[in-house]
């Protein structure tokens, strides 16, 4: 199976929070997906952590080594397609590079991010959830 992966779940793994184990349980067997934006999305997050006092350098630095052994395959998608995606439903140009990723691939999404997952539903796009 494939699986587009957003920056939120990847932060979520490489950061040992606590949905950890879920996301890899829900990957294990899959081929990931991301659109090329996640690198900056990643570097993103860490500053905004680093902003909040709630991460360290060295932390980061070991996350990053952690995301580099995630074999993800990254997808140059349609800008013009993004933003298309990003003014039908009023989202960023970064949720809307996931989705459109996920629409490139016909891949199912995998996310945290609420808001997200909501955008994708109301176009089509599969999400991949943990099953209760």
């Amino acid at each position: 199976m494939y699986v587009t992966i957003d920056t939120s779940a990847l932060i979520a793994v490489i950061g040992n929070e606590e949905s950890k184990q879920d996301i890899i349980d829900l990957t294990e067997g899959c081929s990931l997906y991301a659109p090329m934006s996640v690198h900056w999305e990643i570097g993103n997050a860490f500053s905004a952590m680093f902003k909040r006092k709630s991460y360290s350098i060295k932390l980061a630095i070991q996350a990053l080594q952690s995301y580099r052994e995630i074999p993800i395959k990254f997808i140059d998608v349609s800008l013009e397609n993004t933003l298309i995606i990003s003014h039908s439903l009023n989202i960023y140009a970064y949720d809307a590079y996931i989705i459109q990723c996920a629409q490139q691939t016909s891949t199912s999404l995998l996310t945290l991010d609420s808001g997200l997952k909501d955008a994708a539903k109301k176009i089509g796009i599969h999400i991949l959830e943990k099953i209760q």
